[in-house]
């Protein structure tokens, strides 16, 4: 692909013509499209500090009553896109939502996935499909696209969570809606206590469940226990890790973004090689210092950042004597989908 023709080789009035015709010139661009190598990324390295969003969630909270924003929600946009497309990544959109005591965020339903990661405090609850999730610290909770979802608190403090959405794929394919609905009534049953147990799953009359999503909420408690014992019964593996999944058929949660929680040991280092997706990362627990393309980001709890893919990643807890546990969110579901996805 050397000495390709350029625009400016063409005579103007051959330009025209094509553009009359609505037609454009392949060559010119054909490098940019199909870089060598490696593909051209607008996806930065990127770090939201949970300290300087929190006081900025809470005035919204006094400046916009929960009537005249339905979702108050602060997006974290990565400047490679522009602030305007409100998206992390090619296919993440990610933001902090806040729920105030007493409020209620209205009953809709839209076509983007959706995952709630809880980031502080108790007493709200999301209703999906008429399956109460309550709301406690490090719970992730899925809104899959077509189910119906709505949020309310009937506690005393404050509840943000981080939202994970794969928005920006769905409106590119101009298949991005919602729709309003009334109020829910629940239901009884809890997806995260039929399937608690591993190893187990409900088959009466020998037959399995075929619900898309039998599981909703995934208790943070059950979850850091299991990296716990992860730990603990393979002290020779470098990266302790588990994948938030469907319990009846092993697959992703969701279908197009990859949730994920990991676990460092006291002062370890872990390398994450280049990957073709982008990668979320947000702490749940304990401090990290991320270094992401050469740059490198100091972590606290409830802090947030990007990597984009094709690069490598280097975690380090930064605490000598106590575990920090991350939150992950990735593409690869999608890259998997399209043939794309690489290790390298």
């Amino acid at each position: 692909m050397k000495n390709i023709g350029t625009l400016e080789e063409l005579p103007q009035e051959y330009l025209e013509n094509l553009e009359s015709e609505n037609l454009v010139p392949l060559w010119p661009s054909l490098k940019a499209l199909l870089p060598p190598g490696i593909p051209t990324a607008q996806t930065q390295a990127i770090h939201w500090t949970y300290k300087a969003i929190r006081p900025l969630l809470m005035k919204a909270g006094e400046l916009t009553p929960i009537e005249k924003a339905e979702r108050r929600v602060l997006v974290l946009a990565n400047p490679g896109h522009g602030l305007n497309a409100m998206k992390v990544s090619p296919a993440m959109y990610v933001g902090m939502q806040l729920l105030l005591p007493g409020e209620w965020a209205p009953s809709h339903r839209h076509t983007p996935n959706a995952v709630r990661m809880i980031v502080e405090g108790e007493g709200a609850y999301t209703t999906v499909e008429g399956e109460k999730c309550p709301m406690s610290r490090g719970d992730l909770i899925l809104t899959p696209s077509g189910l119906w979802h709505e949020h309310s608190h009937e506690g005393d403090e404050p509840v943000v969570w981080l939202d994970v959405l794969d928005l920006p794929l769905i409106y590119y394919m101009e298949t991005s809606y919602h729709v309003d609905g009334p109020k829910q009534t629940v239901k009884s049953g809890r997806g995260d206590r039929v399937y608690a147990n591993g190893g187990v799953l409900p088959s009466p009359i020998f037959l399995r469940d075929g619900n898309r999503y039998p599981m909703l909420r995934y208790p943070w408690e059950k979850v850091r226990s299991t990296l716990l014992a992860l730990e603990k019964e393979n002290a020779e593996i470098d990266a302790i890790q588990v994948e938030y999944i469907n319990p009846e058929t092993g697959e992703s949660a969701e279908n197009i973004l990859g949730f994920y929680a990991l676990m460092l040991r006291p002062g370890q280092i872990l390398d994450i090689p280049a990957r073709s997706p982008s990668t979320l990362f947000h702490i749940i627990e304990g401090g990290v210092i991320a270094s992401i393309a050469e740059i490198e980001f100091s972590l606290a709890e409830a802090d947030t950042c990007c990597s984009p893919g094709y690069t490598s990643v280097r975690l380090q807890n930064r605490c000598a004597d106590k575990p920090a546990f991350i939150f992950m969110a990735d593409e690869s579901p999608l890259h998997k989908k399209m043939g794309v996805f690489e290790v390298r």
